[in-house]
């Protein structure tokens, strides 16, 4: 049996919080092998879509499937292709760095020994080393989301789901993280984030969607969907929304 080219695939996927349509029958493909960033305004449905893609919440309606296989009707097949750094998901966070990405290793049914040579190993990639054996209730936000890449990429994942992968997090950080993505893609993995950051993911993805109100408004390759402009411009348009400030004159003044 070949290879599926498409490492995410959503189709209609569709979620409803009371009144607010949260995902309306979004579709997406993302190619195998490629560096993919969701951009969207805050509330556009970026986290609830990714939460449906891998599995941490059941959609209303429509499906998701991860390298070929469906992520609702064979679960455990889907997940174990998949690393995870979801946005605001608790975590055991009474155990200590080490603790907490060697349980992950060991919650893949990995052997012991493999999860704890690979979880020095990056431990140390991600700056982690020195503060391995602090509780993670006790680490920075930044060090909180390195010590939960890490815990997605112990089993070496295929496809890497990365809920504001960058955010709270140090340059010198952000680059060694970014090191490690491209390495990971550069090898056959794929890489789906989202961001509110359009430089960023206009300077490190090839491909890029646009989603408002639970849609996606375009897709494909960064240059096509940019179509001339920069991204930021692009998405503008796209979106539709007014960026000028009304009001606020005694601002002016304050300092008088």
């Amino acid at each position: 049996m070949s290879r599926p080219e498409t490492a995410l695939r959503l189709r209609g996927l569709t979620k409803r919080f009371g009144d607010t349509m949260a995902v309306d029958h979004l579709d997406l493909d993302v190619p195998r092998g490629s560096f993919y960033g969701l951009v969207g305004p805050n509330g556009a449905g970026k986290t609830t879509t990714l939460s449906m893609a891998t599995g941490l919440m059941r959609p209303d309606a429509g499906s998701a499937e991860v390298l070929g296989t469906d992520v609702w009707t064979d679960p455990v097949q889907a997940k174990a292709g998949i690393g995870v750094l979801p946005d605001g998901l608790r975590i055991f966070d009474r155990l200590t760095g080490r603790q907490l990405v060697t349980y992950a290793g060991l919650l893949r049914a990995m052997d012991r020994r493999l999860v704890l040579d690979r979880v020095d190993e990056l431990l140390v990639a991600l700056g982690l080393a020195d503060e391995a054996d602090k509780l993670v209730i006790d680490y920075s936000a930044g060090m909180t989301k390195k010590v939960t890449l890490a815990c997605a990429l112990v089993h070496a994942p295929r496809l890497l789901v990365l809920d504001e992968p960058f955010e709270a997090v140090d340059p010198v950080s952000a680059r060694t993280i970014r090191g490690i993505l491209e390495d990971f893609t550069a090898g056959g993995g794929t890489v789906v984030l989202s961001s509110h950051v359009m430089d960023l993911v206009e300077r490190i993805c090839d491909h890029v969607a646009i989603i408002a109100r639970g849609r996606v408004r375009a897709a494909g390759p960064v240059a096509a969907v940019q179509a001339g402009l920069s991204l930021e411009d692009r998405f503008l348009d796209l979106v539709g929304e007014s960026t000028a400030v009304q009001g606020l004159a005694w601002l002016r003044t304050s300092c008088d």
